[in-house]
This record gives C-alpha cells, sequence and structure tokens, in this order.
C-alpha cells in the first residue's frame, strides 16, 4: 500500500491507496505536523486525489473522480455510493439515504455506515446533517465538517 501525506486547510490527511485506488483517507495532524506534503511516489491514484485534493480545496472542483477502493461490507458501500451522488453544496439526513438505496427503516445503519467512511471528503459524508438540519456526527470532529459546508456553499 502506498501513502502520501497532504496538507490541507483542515488540517492533514494520511491517503493510502493500492493498485485500484484509492483505500483510507484519515485525519492525522500528528503524523504530519513536522512535515511537509509529501510526493505520491508512482502511484497513479494518490497524484490524482491530491491534484484533486489542491483543486477542490481552491474551489475549482465539485466532484472527485480519483478511482477508490475502500472495502466495506455491501451495504455500507451502497451507502457510500448514495453518498457520492450528493451535489456539492447540498445536505441531506440519514433517513432520506436509507430511502435512496430501497432500505427506508435503515436510517441507523446508513449513520453507522457513513462513520465508518473510509475515504472522507472524497465520498462526501460531511454532507449528512441531522433531519432538523443540525450538525451531527463527524469523525474528523464537527468543526472540519462545518467548514466543509461552508466551503462547498451549504452553510452561510
Amino acid at each position: 500500500m502506498d501513502e502520501v501525506y497532504y496538507h490541507s486547510p483542515i488540517g492533514g490527511l494520511r491517503i493510502q491507496a493500492n493498485s485500484k485506488g484509492i483505500c483510507s483517507v484519515t485525519f492525522a495532524d500528528a503524523l504530519i505536523s513536522d512535515r511537509e506534503t509529501t510526493l505520491p511516489a508512482a502511484n497513479p491514484h494518490l497524484k490524482s486525489a491530491v491534484q484533486e485534493l489542491d483543486l477542490y480545496f481552491s474551489g475549482k472542483l465539485k466532484a472527485f473522480k480519483t478511482p477508490l477502493a475502500a472495502e466495506g461490507t455491501p451495504f455500507q458501500k451502497s451507502v457510500w455510493k448514495e453518498l457520492g451522488t450528493l451535489s456539492t453544496g447540498s445536505t441531506t439526513h440519514y433517513g432520506a439515504i436509507a430511502e435512496r438505496i430501497g432500505n427506508p427503516k435503515a436510517s441507523r445503519a446508513v449513520g453507522m455506515a457513513n462513520n465508518r467512511n473510509p475515504v472522507p471528503i472524497l465520498v462526501p459524508c460531511h454532507r449528512v446533517v441531522g433531519k432538523s438540519g443540525a450538525l451531527v456526527g463527524y469523525g474528523g470532529e464537527l468543526w472540519r465538517k462545518e467548514w466543509l459546508l461552508r466551503h462547498e456553499g451549504a452553510l452561510a
């Protein structure tokens, strides 16, 4: 597995990829606070992810196209696939995702799948809010979720 460390406006990111695509994006401030962004070696997926993140954080990219190779259950993958269809600048809630994947009573399971998303930002789990519109649950801390939603224009 190849990896790169990336400095972003919301802190350090550790991005891992294999030959099929990006496997993991983790918030890793402690790991890279004293490092420069590392070059993505020869892995084309890491190069693509870094280029797309640069564009995203500069406001020039609305949807990521870098191939993903995230591991999960079939249910989790169905949730993550649906999250990938959410437009930049929009939000939804767990129940709406459950309905979209054909399992309207699975909002809690959708929340758990959202929580286990191994590729945040690239798969925009930050666009899922509480049914009331409140910012709830984000593995990367709520301040990052708020920053991302403001950056995308979903919050004033």
